[in-house]
């Protein structure tokens, strides 16, 4: 996700910084919404060593998130081989609406079973092996597993059944909890305000996702020139340092594209 803070989310993965929020590592976030994933492989990477013996632990990391979508999105369709309706309300959250976001929330419902999945798109840098466990307005804490990983992103999911689900159109904040890479709980807490209008209300119109996915995909593209042209200005030897300006006519350098 480009436009976000590298160093912020980088100090709260270390361990080295307890602020209200969070940010991601760039890159282009993956749809919150993939056909289920084989599990990580099960081999810690080196940054989920425990802390070593007799090293004292910090306080939870609190991040307090804000959606960076005006609501929550129902979208349907059916699964052909499994013949069977599937439908998924999410969310984007991020530390200002006005920024990319960090974290997605999804909940699936498949017609005609009474268990539903929760999945979560969380940022890269955290321990897999512990898993993330998430609870309903400091009710009972329930449990989820890493799924896969990808260069700006993780997928977690976690079986649930209706009771959880009515539990989420009632809550105010669900809480998500992780371990970051020297094993400090980091918090994420969500606000689930109109969660029950969008689970039980009907589905969005395809053509109107894709009009929405399309002006968002245009925004990053507008922020991403933003940006380069910020870091280009703030490098010595840029036009505004005193160096001499591009010939008339001559191409501009071109955006950095988003990693997939």
């Amino acid at each position: 996700m480009p436009f976000v803070s590298t160093r912020l989310w980088a100090a709260i993965v270390a361990g080295s910084l307890i602020l209200p929020g969070a940010a991601f590592a760039q890159g282009k976030k993956p749809a919150a919404h993939p056909a289920p994933a084989a599990p990580a492989p099960a081999a810690p990477a080196p940054a989920e060593a425990a802390p070593a013996a007799g090293q004292q632990q910090a306080g939870p990391v609190k991040a307090d998130l804000v959606p960076t979508q005006a609501n929550w999105t129902k979208v349907c369709g059916k699964d052909q081989a499994a013949n069977k309706e599937i439908c998924y309300t999410t969310r984007d959250f991020g530390v200002k609406a006005d920024q990319a976001p960090i974290l997605a929330v999804a909940v699936y419902d498949i017609k005609g079973e009474d268990t539903r999945i929760v999945r979560l798109l969380l940022p890269v840098g955290l321990m897999l092996r512990p898993g993330f466990r998430f609870a309903v307005d400091n009710g009972a804490a329930q449990e989820g597993a890493f799924e896969i990983c990808f260069p700006n992103g993780c997928f977690a999911e976690s079986k649930v059944k209706g009771t959880t689900v009515d539990a989420f159109k009632k809550a105010t904040t669900l809480t998500i909890s992780v371990r970051n890479q020297v094993n400090n709980q980091v918090d994420f807490n969500i606000p689930m305000a109109n969660f029950g209008e969008a689970f039980d209300g009907p589905p969005i119109d395809p053509k109107v996702l894709e009009e929405q996915q399309k002006k968002l995909q245009e925004e990053l593209q507008k922020r991403a020139e933003e940006e380069r042209k910020r870091l280009e200005a703030a490098q010595p030897g840029s036009a505004t340092g005193g160096a001499a300006l591009p010939a008339a006519g001559a191409p501009a350098p071109a955006a950095a594209a988003p990693k997939p």
